[in-house]
């Protein structure tokens, strides 16, 4: 508790310095990642985040020293190069964007742990701690750190809410941008700058090799929580800047814990909770309404079978046993779909037995009917033979709605009888 207040209230200045500038870079590399993410550029971030480390490598050479401001310029230089050859690569060969991606990635890199190596085993004044950008050291980060690459970041979210409007058009539809007259070949080199900028500001903190999760896990997380994407980029920022605070506090609590592997562990560990809780996207989510979906079709062909049945004894009302009712059912999906059928009030119990409300005969009905329309419709729209529709017809009965019902049978010009020569029910207002 001692630590937490201590962290909480910054009394330690590294401390500051450290947390501002990651609650920047977090910022800037979660929203410039949103954009990625939709795009489906994802790999681009990992190939730049492994392509600056030449840069910096070449930065360092040229100079003696390692000025943040110098290495930032030479990583962009080296981030913007990988970008130019993997559209160059992609949009003027057989090969597809992925493998030009690996391609670069794999060059840019060998070639900058080549360039470290010969750094390492020469003497080159001021090495030390070069590096520390191969995996991140946040706790590293001096102020003159934070004011360079903080303020990069601080730019990059400015000019992204400057031209969000753009950016959105672009990622949504990028030809209807190009008929209303925007340039789109400078909006993708625009947007593809700020995400060299987001990757090279959060090297130092995360290292070339995490510095990918640090750009695209949040909008992964944020994916699963909304389909608006200004409440999108605001969830991936909230998961990464959060992360951020929590690495940060983890590693401030336990000095030997680095502080980026924490916060990309954390950031993962959101996405990992989004896909399984969130409410509409998340697993528990779909498996709920799938076992939903799937008592639906267990009532609605429950119902179905008591309409039959009555259609055969011309009494729609009779009371039915649980033997009656079977057919191709086990005894406890039909028990669990008789319990369904009385809560929503579709069946009444009589005794032991059971028979329909009025309610439930005007659904069944209804299902009967749509069965019935949609073998009509293969059978005389697509000319397959009456014995092949049963099968389909048991699957799209389900999904039909009133109004495609009305749509079909228009299309039929109102038959009365099905492919097999069965009634089709007609609406006789009870629904």
């Amino acid at each position: 508790m001692k630590e937490l207040l201590e962290f909480i209230s910054f009394q330690d200045a590294n401390i500051r310095f450290v947390v501002f500038g990651l609650i920047l870079l977090s910022a800037a590399s979660a929203s410039v990642g949103t954009f990625a993410m939709l795009r489906k550029r994802s790999l681009i971030g990992d190939a730049v985040a492994h392509a600056v480390l030449p840069g910096i490598c070449l930065a360092f050479m040229f100079t003696g020293e390692k000025n943040p401001l110098v290495l930032l310029i030479g990583s962009f230089i080296s981030g913007s190069l990988s970008v130019y050859c993997i559209d160059l690569i992609s949009r003027n060969t057989k090969i597809k964007a992925d493998t030009a991606v690996a391609m670069v990635l794999s060059v840019f890199f060998g070639l900058g742990i080549v360039l470290l190596t010969h750094i390492q085993h020469n003497e080159y004044a001021n090495q030390a701690g070069l590096d520390k950008f191969l995996f991140g050291k946040a706790a590293s980060m001096t102020q003159e750190d934070v004011y360079v690459f903080g303020g990069v970041a601080f730019l990059v979210l400015v000019i992204l809410l400057l031209f969000l409007k753009e950016f959105k058009l672009l990622s949504f539809d990028s030809k209807y941008a190009k008929t209303i007259g925007f340039s789109t070949s400078w909006l993708e080199m625009l947007l593809s700058s700020l995400t060299v900028l987001a990757v090279i500001t959060g090297i130092q903190a995360v290292g070339v090799v995490l510095m990918a999760a640090m750009l695209i896990t949040p909008a992964v997380g944020a994916k699963f929580w909304s389909n608006n994407l200004n409440k999108l980029i605001i969830i991936a920022v909230f998961f990464a800047i959060f992360s951020a605070l929590t690495g940060s506090f983890i590693s401030y609590s336990e000095t030997s814990m680095p502080t980026g592997p924490w916060i990309v562990v954390i950031i993962s560990g959101f996405a990992m909770i989004s896909f399984i809780i969130a409410p509409q996207k998340g697993l528990l989510s779909i498996y709920v309404k799938q076992i939903q979906h799937k008592r639906k079709i267990a009532e609605e062909n429950l119902l179905k079978r008591f309409y039959q049945l009555g259609e055969k004894e011309q009494d729609f009302y009779h009371a039915r046993s649980l033997k009656e009712l079977q057919n191709q059912s086990n005894y406890l999906d039909l028990k669990l779909s008789l319990s369904l059928l009385l809560k929503h009030r579709f069946i009444e119990k009589t005794g032991k037995a059971y028979q329909l409300s009025k309610a439930g005969y005007a659904k069944g009905q209804r299902i009967t009917r749509a069965h019935r329309l949609w073998e009509s419709y293969l059978s005389e729209h697509l000319n397959i033979p009456a014995d092949h529709v049963h099968d389909n017809a048991e699957t799209v009965e389900h999904i039909i709605t009133p109004d495609l019902e009305v749509e079909i049978r228009n299309s039929l010009t109102n038959p009365d009888l099905d492919p097999h020569q069965s009634q089709i029910p007609k609406n006789d207002g009870t629904i």
